[in-house]
C-alpha cells in the first residue's frame, strides 16, 4: 500500500449560502423600548413594568421588562412571529435576560422555544435553549437554532414555568451566530503514559498517602491478586506484579465510605486516564452491592467505574476519565456497598493512556481482519506480451458499513444531505420508526416521515436499520398505551409488529426489536417475560430477511452495572434458550472519554456469542473538536480492528442537528471541524490502493480492503479500466481481468 495525500477537497463546504449580516438583530423591540410593539402573549396574558413586588424587581437593563401572567399551562408566555426575519441553514444565537415571580415557585425552568410551520408538513417546535430561573435574580438564557426548510410562519417563544407562574423578561435578542474560532489542540508536557498517580497504591508504607472518607476504619491486609486486572495489563503491557497487599475498610456506617486520597496537584487537564483495581466486599451483605471508584472534582461527582460484587471473589473494575478544565480540587475515593458491609481495595491505579500507541497496534490487527491478498488475473493477450505492463489499482469504497442517524428534518437540507450520501453507507432514524412517532395516538398513524427517509436511502443505495420496533424504557412509551389494560396492551403490541413489519417488509435490514432491556421492563411488567420473546419470534415470521438486535448502551465503558457485558451475554443466552431468534448484538456506544482496551475488553466478551456486533448509535463529546477527534478516531478504530464487529453507525455529524452537545463533526453551517477532519481521514486511510507491474504469469498481487476497486493497465494500444469487489475471504482472492 502506499498513502496518498488527503485532498483538500475533502475538507471543502458543499455549497455556498446566502448571507446575514452577522449581528444584525433579528427581534424587533428587543429591550422593550417600544413597551409592548412586537410582542404578544401566547396563551396569556403580557404586561409591561417598570417595576413589581413594591420595587424590589427592577429591570436589569434599560427602563422596563415585560411579564407573561395569567398562565394556565407550561407553554404559556411571550412571544414574537419572525417570519421572514431568518434564513434557512444559518445559524442563530438567541439571548435572553428573564427570572420568574409569583405562586410561591421560587425556581423554574424558562424555556426559549421556536414555533415553525411549513406548507407541506404542517407545524413542529424546536427546542433552543434553557436556564434556571429563580425568583431572586434575573439570569440569562442562551441557545442556538438553525431552520433546515422553508417555513411559511416562524414564532419564538419562552415558556416552561408552572401555571401561575409569571415569566418576566428584560430583553430577548436573535442574531446571525458569529464564527467561534476552535479551541486549539491541547499542548500535554511530559504526559508521563502508564505511571500511576495514586501514593502507595501497593501499600508497601501501611496506609500513608490514604484518608478513610467517613469515620470508618482503615487497615492494610494480605491476600489480594498479585496479577494486573486485565484492562489494565492490556494498556500498560510488561508490568510488575502486584504486591498482594489490598485496604480492608470496616466501620463503615454510610454507603459513600472508603479509602480516599488527593490527587488534585498530580492531574493534567486533557490526558484521558484509565480508572483499574481489584474490589472485593466482606459478608454480611444482602443481595449484590455496586461498588464505585469515584472522583470528587470540585464536589461533582465524575464515575471512574462500577463493579457489581454478589460472592466473594475479586472483582476487576475499569474505567475512565478526563479534566478539561482546572479544577481546585480532585479527590478519588471507593465507594458503594450498603452500610456495615467491610470493603477492600487493591493495587488501585489511575493513569493516563497513550492513544498513538494503541493506534499503532489497531493498526496491525486491522491488516489482519479486514484485508485480503488479491491476485489480479489479466486475460486477453498473450501474457508474455502483458509482462511488465503498468497497473494502478485505486479503492473506491470500503464495504464496512459505516452510517448515520438522519431525521426528517435534516434532509430539507441539501448540504446536510449532501455530506450524508457522500460519507456513509448505511442510515439509521433517529425518531421517525418509533412507535411514539408511528402512532402518537390510538389508530392515529405517521409514516409519512419514515417513507420520505427510506426513499432517500434508497434513492442513493444507502443501506437502513430499523430503529426501533419497541423501546422498553416506560419514561419513553406514549400515554395512550402506558394507559391499556393487560388485554388491550397484547393487542397493541400484535398490531405494532404487524402494522410496521408488514408495510416495510424486506426493507430494513436490521430491526433493534425491544430497546434497551437491561434498563427497562415496561412491556415485561405489564405482560409478563415471554413478551419479548414472542416479539423476537413474530417480528421473524414477519419479516424473515431482517436480523433482529437487542440495543443498550454503557455496555462498553465500566460505568454501569446494570449494563456491563456479562449481564447482556447473561439476557442474551436467556432469549435465545427461549427460542428468540437473536441476530445481532446493538452497542449504543453513547461514551466519554473512551479507552481502548476497556472497549475492546467489551467486545472481547459479547464476541464469545457468535453473533455481530454493531455500534448503533457512537457518539462522543468534547469542547476541544481535537480531542472530540481523538475520542472519536478511538471508538471507530476499536471497533474497525476487532472481527466481532461488523458495522457503526453514528448518532448523528451536524451541529444543532444532534441530541447531544459538542459531539458534531460539521458545523451549523456546513463547515467540516476537526474532529470532522479526523473521520474523514480514517476513512481515507482505509481505502487501499496499489501501483506496479504485470509479472511473467500476467498476474498483479496486491493486499487491500474490503471493497470496490478500479484498476487500470495501460498497454501499448489503450488504456483499460476495469471495476471489481474484493469480499470477505481467508484464502486469497483471484480475480480474473479480460483486456
Amino acid at each position: 500500500d502506499f498513502l496518498i495525500p488527503l485532498p483538500s477537497s475533502l475538507f471543502q463546504k458543499s455549497t455556498s449560502i446566502g448571507c446575514s449580516a452577522v449581528g444584525d438583530e433579528v427581534i424587533i423591540n428587543p429591550q422593550f423600548e417600544d413597551g409592548l410593539s412586537n410582542w404578544s402573549g401566547r396563551g396569556c396574558q403580557v404586561v409591561l413594568h417598570d417595576s413589581m413586588a413594591d420595587g424590589k424587581i427592577v429591570p436589569e437593563t434599560g427602563k422596563v421588562f415585560a411579564s407573561a401572567s395569567e398562565r394556565t399551562q407550561n407553554w404559556n408566555g411571550i412571544q414574537q412571529e419572525i417570519t421572514g426575519r431568518v434564513q434557512r441553514k444559518l445559524a442563530y444565537n438567541v439571548t435572553a435576560v428573564v427570572r420568574i415571580f409569583g405562586n410561591n415557585v421560587t425556581t423554574a425552568t424558562v424555556q426559549a422555544t421556536l414555533w415553525v410551520n411549513t406548507p407541506d408538513r404542517g407545524e413542529k417546535y424546536i427546542g433552543i435553549g434553557k436556564v434556571q430561573a429563580t425568583d431572586k435574580d434575573w439570569v440569562q438564557l442562551q441557545g442556538k437554532f438553525l431552520l433546515n426548510g422553508s417555513p411559511s410562519r416562524v414564532i419564538i417563544y419562552l415558556e416552561g414555568p408552572p401555571p401561575g407562574t409569571d415569566i418576566l423578561v428584560n430583553a430577548l435578542s436573535v442574531k446571525h451566530a458569529e464564527k467561534i474560532p476552535p479551541l486549539p489542540p491541547p499542548i500535554i508536557e511530559n504526559p508521563d503514559y502508564g505511571v500511576n498517580i495514586i501514593t502507595n497504591s501497593q501499600l508497601s508504607d501501611g496506609t500513608n498517602g490514604w484518608f478513610p472518607l467517613g469515620n470508618c476504619n482503615l487497615s492494610a491486609a494480605s491476600g489480594s491478586p498479585k496479577i494486573l486486572p486485565p484492562m489494565a495489563r492490556d494498556s500498560l503491557g510488561v508490568h510488575e506484579p502486584l504486591s498482594g497487599r489490598y485496604i480492608l475498610v470496616k466501620n463503615r456506617n454510610q454507603t459513600w465510605m472508603g479509602p480516599a486520597q488527593m490527587i488534585t496537584d498530580k492531574l493534567k487537564l486533557f490526558l484521558t486516564y484509565q480508572v483499574s483495581a481489584w474490589v472485593q466486599i466482606g459478608s454480611g451483605a444482602s443481595g449484590p452491592q455496586n461498588v464505585n471508584v469515584a472522583l470528587g472534582v470540585d464536589n461533582q461527582w465524575v464515575n471512574g467505574g462500577q463493579a457489581e460484587i454478589k460472592d466473594g471473589r475479586w472483582h476487576e473494575i475499569g474505567g475512565s476519565f478526563r479534566i478539561e478544565k482546572q479544577p481546585s480540587k480532585v479527590m478519588v475515593y471507593v465507594q458503594g456497598p450498603a452500610a456495615g458491609v467491610d470493603l477492600m481495595v487493591a493495587g488501585l491505579q489511575i493513569f493516563p493512556v497513550d492513544r498513538v500507541a494503541r493506534f499503532k497496534h489497531l493498526a496491525r490487527q486491522t491488516d489482519k481482519t479486514r484485508k485480503r491478498d488479491v491476485i489480479l488475473q489479466f486475460s486477453g493477450f498473450e501474457s508474455s506480451s502483458l509482462f511488465g505492463t503498468s497497473v494502478t489499482v485505486m479503492q473506491t469504497q470500503n464495504s464496512f458499513p459505516i452510517g448515520s442517524c438522519i431525521n426528517r428534518t435534516n434532509i430539507e437540507n441539501e448540504d446536510f444531505v449532501d455530506f450524508f450520501v457522500k460519507n456513509f453507507n448505511w442510515a439509521v432514524f433517529e425518531n421517525e420508526l418509533k412507535w411514539y412517532w408511528t402512532e402518537p395516538q390510538r389508530g392515529n398513524f405517521n409514516y409519512k416521515d419514515a417513507d420520505d427517509m427510506l426513499a432517500l436511502c434508497q434513492n442513493n443505495k444507502i443501506e437502513t436499520r430499523g430503529h426501533c420496533i419497541f423501546w422498553e424504557v416506560q419514561s419513553t412509551v406514549q400515554q395512550w398505551i402506558q394507559a391499556l389494560n393487560k388485554i388491550d396492551l397484547l393487542k397493541a403490541v400484535q398490531n405494532r409488529l404487524t402494522g410496521l413489519l408488514t408495510r416495510y417488509k424486506g426493507k430494513f435490514r436490521h430491526y433493534d426489536v425491544n430497546n434497551e432491556m437491561l434498563h427497562g421492563s415496561f412491556y415485561q411488567d405489564r405482560l409478563g417475560k415471554d413478551i419479548r420473546t414472542y416479539m423476537f419470534k413474530t417480528a421473524n415470521q414477519l419479516d424473515p430477511s431482517a436480523t433482529l438486535f437487542v440495543n443498550d448502551y454503557h455496555v462498553e465503558d465500566g460505568r454501569d452495572t446494570r449494563s456491563y457485558p456479562e449481564k447482556y451475554i447473561e439476557q442474551i443466552i436467556d432469549l435465545q434458550l427461549q427460542g428468540a431468534p437473536v441476530g445481532g448484538i446493538g452497542i449504543q456506544g453513547h461514551i466519554d472519554n473512551p479507552v481502548g482496551p476497556i472497549v475492546c475488553s467489551a467486545l472481547d466478551k459479547l464476541g464469545v456469542l457468535g453473533l455481530p456486533i454493531w455500534f448503533t448509535e457512537l457518539d462522543v463529546s468534547s469542547l476541544n473538536e481535537h480531542i472530540r477527534g481523538e475520542d472519536l478516531e478511538v471508538m471507530i478504530r476499536e471497533a474497525f480492528a476487532h472481527p466481532a464487529v461488523e458495522g457503526v453507525m453514528l448518532w448523528g455529524f451536524w451541529e444543532l442537528l444532534m441530541s447531544r452537545d459538542n459531539a458534531h463533526l460539521v458545523d451549523a453551517e456546513g463547515e467540516i471541524n476537526e474532529a470532522g477532519k479526523r473521520f474523514l481521514a480514517l476513512k481515507h486511510e482505509w481505502l487501499s490502493h496499489a501501483h506496479g507491474r504485470i509479472d511473467i504469469q500476467g498476474q498483479f498481487e496486491f493486499r487491500g480492503f474490503h471493497g470496490t476497486y478500479v484498476v487500470e493497465v495501460e498497454t501499448e494500444l489503450n488504456k483499460v479500466s476495469r471495476t471489481f469487489v474484493v469480499d470477505k475471504g481467508d484464502s486469497p482472492l483471484v480475480v480474473s481481468i479480460d483486456l
